[in-house]
């Protein structure tokens, strides 16, 4: 059975289709974590205090950053942190492809501190609230570049 085409199956949300393209970029978030008023929520509805929030968090990004570990020793790879602004994933990738050959299946991962939306605790006084506040942060972000048979080289 053939996967039906991106624009097929999500004809009726989509305002056009872009043709010759060079890369395709899918995102998409997780609600309620999304935003600040939906987290703050989502404490409250599961009891966890609002300024226990980087201990709630803290399991879930260790369990992303094992599960990273995971992947690339299962894969004999080596997660490569990016610690400088000026740096071409692409063409690093291009000198990985050019050495490993082109053919499908996990190429890299590369770790790098990078802008995010992040929350802080906050007790607002006038008010008696507290709730969580969206501000700017630095986040650990995993890019698995890898190869697909139908698509060709993804992350």
């Amino acid at each position: 059975m053939e996967t039906p085409l991106l624009s097929e199956k999500y004809k009726e949300r989509l305002a056009g289709v872009l043709h010759c393209y060079d890369r395709i970029v899918l995102t998409g978030n997780v609600r309620p974590f999304c935003y600040a008023q939906g987290m703050t929520h989502y404490l409250y509805q599961h009891d966890i205090r609002i300024f226990d929030y980087a201990q709630f968090a803290a399991p879930v990004r260790e369990e992303i950053r094992a599960n990273a570990e995971k992947i690339a020793q299962e894969q004999g790879l080596t997660i490569e942190f990016i610690r400088k602004n000026n740096f071409r994933k692409e063409n690093r990738i291009q000198a990985i492809v050019q050495k490993r050959g082109d053919h499908p299946g996990l190429v890299h991962i590369f770790s790098a501190m990078e802008p995010c939306a992040s929350y802080t605790p906050w007790h607002d006084k006038p008010t008696g609230k507290t709730c969580l506040k969206a501000r700017p942060g630095k986040c650990l972000h995993y890019y698995f570049y890898f190869i697909d048979p139908a698509l060709g080289l993804c992350y």
